[in-house]
């Protein structure tokens, strides 16, 4: 392909998941021409936002916030307790969760902004709808909402991509497939001219007045993985892409950005044992195992390893990854009792399961394989007898129904594991993003290691560094990209009026 078949856009996205495809909305919106780079062929665009199940963690203060972004909830629908998720509690949670390192700056944009941000997604085609499935019980008749999530997009990760790609043909941009961009050019002074890439195996080169990187973080990258998460990370199951291998951040680095955020941090939850190494489409998040707070797990040392109820599963699954990877011979068992099962999320359900069930404990600690099965049954004789059955178990709120006397106490929601059937799920790591990646400017800039922008190079989603510390709320990674998205989209337009 010649360069002229990339036409002469205004603006290259690389990228073509949720936070590439609302910078190009937002830049095509204010009058910029635009095309997107994609590495991946068309069955597998979109990048990590495609394995997502689609929850975004939005502000909203009732339910005529919710309305402007689900206008079609039903009378019933309406009927639920959806609570409040005020930008004060968004801005606790952030600063908690990341032990106060987030960005200030950055974190504002993404709270203050990610209301408006949701309706303007919206009013792009994008359709969202109430979380009942994952994040709301019946209480009392009444769906509760819990955990400060309450939206997430039609259809999951598909239908937003699906949703997006539409919006961006309907605007008139283009998406290159199988074309991911390899380098930066830059002229004498270090502004960005365009990118080169390869498009289906050929270099090209491609001209513009400004490039936005919103191609993902290091994740698939085992040798970058290994190099800044750690030893042991190497051997690590991906959730997602298999596209997402630190091109763009190596890019803006040799451009001469700052490297910025938590390098050796990552988003990394309990994944299948058996798990493929990539994100599987046909399966897209099933893998993932979330219902541990209402269970025990133990490592092959037979031993609870921790707090499976220390808080909500939005606030720990992104950090319990890496303590599963860090277990001896890197894996975990779930183990839950008939109380608990029927209340399993559907991921426990799907046909590619690694599970052991059995009618007596004895008989399930026996299929654990690669267990101590003499240390584990002491060890749930021990957190049986532990566990205070005179406080009231309620899964909608932290309950406070704990163990007392343990080496590891279970703070919330611990229940006997003693009735018959038992069944366990065996879990590894599946690493999703990782934290580490480049300093942006509150118009989407990318800042050279002196803090001043690189005239013509902006950033969104998982490289953009400075957000998330050691840990990460739940559904923040789309709004994320969707809220920087929509920043350096704009701000990549008028750089170009400029």
């Amino acid at each position: 392909m010649s360069p002229n078949n990339f036409g002469n856009p205004d603006v290259i996205v690389v990228g073509a998941g949720n936070a590439a495809a609302c910078a190009a909305l937002a830049a095509r919106e204010n009058g910029a021409s635009v095309i997107m780079l994609e590495a991946a062929p068309l069955e597998e665009c979109g990048g990590n936002s495609r394995y997502t199940a689609g929850l975004m963690r939005v502000a909203f203060n009732g339910l005529d916030d919710l309305e402007q972004i689900i206008p079609d909830l039903t009378d019933a629908e309406k009927e639920s307790d959806f609570g409040t998720y005020t930008t004060d509690q968004y801005f606790d949670d952030m600063g908690r969760i990341t032990q106060y390192r987030t960005d200030p700056d950055l974190c504002e944009l993404l709270i203050t902004r990610s209301h408006e941000t949701l309706v303007w997604m919206r009013k792009k085609g994008v359709k969202f709808i109430a979380s009942f499935g994952r994040q709301s019980y019946k209480v009392g008749g009444k769906f509760k909402f819990w955990g400060g999530l309450a939206a997430e997009t039609w259809g999951g990760g598909p239908g937003l991509v699906e949703n997006e790609h539409k919006a961006c043909e309907r605007e008139g941009i283009r998406i290159f497939y199988e074309t991911p961009a390899i380098s930066l050019i830059t002229d004498d002074e270090g502004r960005v001219l365009g990118v080169k890439a390869k498009h289906k195996g050929r270099n090209v080169e491609i001209r513009a007045k400004a490039v936005v990187l919103a191609c993902g973080g290091f994740e698939s990258n085992a040798e970058m993985r290994t190099r800044y998460l750690g030893p042991g990370w190497d051997l690590a199951k991906v959730r997602g892409t298999r596209y997402n291998t630190g091109l763009g951040i190596k890019m803006a680095l040799d451009a001469g950005a700052m490297p910025y955020g938590h390098w050796s941090g990552c988003h990394a939850v309990g994944w299948d044992m058996n798990a493929p190494p990539f994100g599987d489409l046909s399966v897209g998040d099933n893998f993932q195992k979330h219902s541990y707070p209402w269970g025990i797990m133990v490592n092959a040392r037979g031993e609870r390893f921790v707090d499976e109820g220390a808080d909500f599963r939005n606030y720990t699954y992104a950090k319990y990854g890496a303590v599963i990877l860090s277990q001896p011979g890197m894996f975990a068992w779930q183990i839950f009792d008939a109380k608990i099962i029927p209340s399993l999320r559907d991921e426990y359900r799907i046909k590619r399961v690694t599970k052991v069930r059995a009618d007596t404990l004895e008989e399930l600690i026996g299929k654990l394989e690669g267990v101590d099965a003499e240390a584990c049954r002491r060890e749930i004789a021990a957190y049986n007898k532990a566990v205070r059955t005179d406080i009231p178990y309620n899964m909608a709120i932290k309950d406070g129904r704990r163990t007392e006397g343990l080496k590891i106490d279970k703070t919330n929601w611990a229940n006997t594991i003693d009735t018959p059937p038992f069944e366990a799920y065996a879990v590894t790591c599946g690493v999703t993003f990782s934290f580490g990646g480049v300093k942006i400017s509150t118009a989407g800039e990318v800042e050279d290691t002196a803090g001043k922008p690189i005239a013509g190079l902006f950033a969104a989603g998982e490289l953009v560094g400075g957000l998330f510390y050691h840990n990460y709320p739940g559904g923040t990674g789309l709004t994320s990209g969707a809220v920087f998205g929509k920043i350096a989209g704009t701000g990549a337009a008028a750089y170009v009026k400029r």
